[in-house]
């Protein structure tokens, strides 16, 4: 049923400027946290980095051993 006073508040969070702006709010403050995160010395290497490393580390073993 529609509400016969006036618009639906949700139609008020609904609007593509509101949810852009909210979006990129969130995205600074992600970012925020990460940068205080990585000044408290918490900083982690990320999954792919170390998967690449590992890649790597086996790729150059079996050439190691099959071209040798």
């Amino acid at each position: 049923m529609t509400h016969p006073t006036g618009p639906n508040d949700d139609d008020e969070h609904r609007r593509p400027d509101l949810v852009r702006q909210n979006r990129i709010e969130r995205r600074r403050a992600k970012i925020r946290e990460e940068i205080e995160r990585n000044r408290r010395g918490e900083y982690t290497v990320p999954t792919w980095v170390l998967t690449l490393i590992l890649v790597l580390v086996v790729a150059g073993w079996l050439a190691l051993v099959f071209l040798s």
